[in-house]
């Protein structure tokens, strides 16, 4: 937990749930909040709220599929991949993923995912990898 320096103010897990929500947002996008391309009122926040759900597969840091790619390349079924690598349950978690980094880093603290509900879908979107065979 956050402890303020403010007197009068509350301590509160609100300042933690964006920093958590910041920190998934970059993982997963590959690109830091100070990025030169976010200015003024554009921020990586905003950067993935706006890719939703459209979009996912060109904000997402290629990092991530890079061994699913060499697995593709050697398979004899190569020539039937088609956005993220052909799996539409890697896509469905990528945006999960991306929505609950949003939901934690929205401007309102009290607007902010809780922890609870923020450990419940992480463990859903992990269940579904899982089922995915994806490590």
């Amino acid at each position: 937990m956050s402890i303020s320096r403010f007197p009068n103010s509350e301590l509160s897990t609100y300042g933690d749930m964006y920093s958590f929500g910041i920190l998934l947002l970059e993982m997963f996008t590959g690109k830091r909040p100070t990025n030169e391309m976010f200015k003024d009122s554009f921020n990586l926040h905003n950067y993935v709220q706006d890719s939703l759900p459209n979009r996912v597969e060109e904000i997402a840091d290629p990092v991530l599929f890079h061994n699913r790619q060499v697995e593709i390349i050697t398979s004899t079924r190569s020539h039937e991949n088609h956005g993220f690598m052909g799996n539409h349950k890697i896509e469905k978690c990528l945006i999960s993923v991306f929505r609950v980094g949003v939901g934690c880093s929205v401007t309102s603290p009290r607007e902010r995912k809780n922890i609870s509900d923020v450990v419940n879908e992480l463990h859903s979107i992990r269940d579904a990898l899982v089922e995915t065979r994806i490590h």
